[in-house]
């Protein structure tokens, strides 16, 4: 028999690249969102934004603005990454890092400049995360998304209103501002997350049914997808905190240190969750058994009840000649009697025993 092929369906932002392919090479997945570039450019006083700008304006910026912040939504376009890489002199091994997205949370130096990855979640039918990337120089910060749309409003909403510490410190601020905002943007996720297994948690012992199975591999999926972003997220805030660039002002370490702190409780979140996860299968399962065990206990009473009734029946079912009450008037109400009596004097030996 010919055996039947299963096609999958390639994942957004998985694409190809010819083996032996030079390092820094650029290959974009095709069907990436071109590029939208947004910039930000601010100091004390004021601030001024763009959507939608073009690169040959960003030269003016860098120098003539403390710090530059320029956000890149879409990765459909290497000849655009190719020549911000040249106006922000990126190094180009890093800038392969940008186009490929399943990168995990790291810390990378290339000269002057800082490259970090981290991954932004979101919640919908399942937990779903982005690669953020981010070049961090004197004065600039360079990030690259893979679309539209992102968890950084409250950061922007800073730098237009200057509240904070925003416009009076430097790039290594911002940086920091945006790790923040991906971070705290997990326990949104996290709380869901745990308010879907406190709901599963009363379908499984009020309700074990054989969907339940899937429900909770479908959290313990997502969990693991959290647990993938936290702990090298962690790993990389280390490096941040331990190293001596001179890029990270003293102060932003101390900044740095919170991040940390909260990287630390969403691994301990996950890490309880998942042990909820894998409680409920097992109380899925002792749920099951129970309900089962149930079942054979009162199919077992109903057997039970049975063996002496069909000892009666078959036994004045035999017909032979010379049985006794054979021929009797009243023998059959006699014999119901005797089956109803018997039935009836089981059942209350069976609740005197607590069987029932």
């Amino acid at each position: 028999m010919e055996r039947q092929r299963v096609s999958r369906v390639r994942r957004p932002g998985r694409r190809r690249e010819t083996i032996g392919t030079a390092p820094g090479t650029l290959v974009v997945d095709p069907d990436a969102p071109k590029p939208v570039i947004r910039v930000f450019a601010y100091g004390p006083e004021k601030s001024v934004e763009q959507d939608g700008a073009e690169l040959s304006s960003l030269r003016g910026l860098l120098g003539a603005w403390p710090v530059v912040w320029v956000n890149v939504d879409g990765l459909g376009d290497a000849d655009v990454l190719a020549r911000l890489g040249e106006i922000f002199q990126l190094h180009p091994l890093a800038l392969e890092d940008v186009v490929q997205v399943t990168q995990r949370p790291k810390v990378d130096q290339y000269g002057p400049h800082l490259f970090l990855v981290t991954r932004m979640v979101t919640l919908g039918e399942h937990v779903e995360t982005e690669q953020l990337s981010m070049f961090l120089g004197v004065g600039f910060v360079v990030t690259f998304q893979q679309r539209v749309g992102d968890c950084l409003d409250g950061v922007r909403e800073r730098i237009r209103k200057g509240t904070g510490r925003m416009r009076t410190n430097g790039a290594d601020y911002l940086a920091y501002a945006i790790l923040d905002a991906v971070i705290d943007n997990c326990f949104p996720v996290l709380e869901a997350l745990g308010e879907r297994l406190e709901d599963l948690e009363d379908n499984v012992i009020a309700q074990p049914r054989p969907q339940r199975v899937g429900e909770i591999h479908a959290v313990k999926r997502d969990l693991l997808a959290m647990r993938r972003v936290a702990w090298p997220q962690r790993e990389a805030i280390n490096v941040l905190l331990r190293g001596d660039n001179p890029i990270i002002a003293a102060e932003t370490r101390v900044y740095l240190r919170d991040c940390y702190d909260h990287v630390t409780h969403i691994i301990d979140m996950v890490e309880t969750h998942r042990e909820m996860a894998s409680g409920l299968m097992d109380a899925y399962l002792s749920s099951l058994s129970n309900r089962m065990n149930e079942i054979m206990k009162v199919l077992t009473i109903i057997a039970t009840i049975f063996i002496p009734l069909t000892f009666i029946v078959g036994n004045y079912g035999m017909n032979f000649r010379d049985m006794p009450e054979l021929h009797w008037r009243y023998g059959y109400p006699a014999v119901w009697a005797v089956m109803v009596a018997i039935a009836a004097g089981m059942l209350w030996w069976f609740r005197r025993r607590r069987w029932i």
